[in-house]
């Protein structure tokens, strides 16, 4: 399996070992567009692997702080409570660079920018540029996303 994810068109496309299209979903990634450096809030670019798979057995819109469960689950009135909150909900795929210098390492680190493909309340609108530079996805996409994919599958984040 491979993940490519096209920024210019908010989309990721899942493919077999093959390289045949298994699954297509809209995305929303950064508002900032493209770019590798922390602090940028953009979306990284570049050869990418998943690095971990987090939040398997967690309820759907369950909420994440730090990578873990908070304890809370995400409603419309939890969000109108804290409208500001850049929320990360159901599963998370962390993504490490794997290219030294561009999206690896120093101050271009993808996994140490905490950049994830993770989900968002269902609200939130997909295929606009919204996120502060991660990949966020429907949560019934990345629920069926999640179950495609391993650690070590690789990702191409593609401008």
């Amino acid at each position: 399996m491979k993940i490519n994810i096209h920024i210019s068109i908010q989309q990721l496309e899942l493919l077999d070992d093959a390289g045949r299209l298994a699954s297509r979903y809209a995305v929303s990634t950064a508002q900032n567009g493209a770019g590798e450096q922390s602090g940028s809030y953009c979306t990284p670019r570049g050869r990418h692997i998943i690095r971990a798979k987090i939040g398997e057995g967690c309820a759907e819109n369950t909420v994440f702080v730090g990578r873990r469960p908070s304890g809370e689950i995400y409603t419309q009135a939890l969000g109108e409570k804290f409208p500001g909150r850049d929320w990360i909900l159901t599963r998370i795929l962390w993504l490490s660079g794997c290219e030294v210098g561009y999206n690896r390492l120093g101050s271009c680190d993808t996994m140490r920018r905490y950049i994830y493909i993770h989900g968002m309340p269902d609200s939130e609108p997909v295929g606009v540029a919204k996120s502060h530079g991660c990949i966020r996805m429907r949560n019934a996409d990345l629920l069926a996303l999640f179950e495609r994919v391993a650690v070590g599958t690789a990702v191409e984040i593609i401008e």
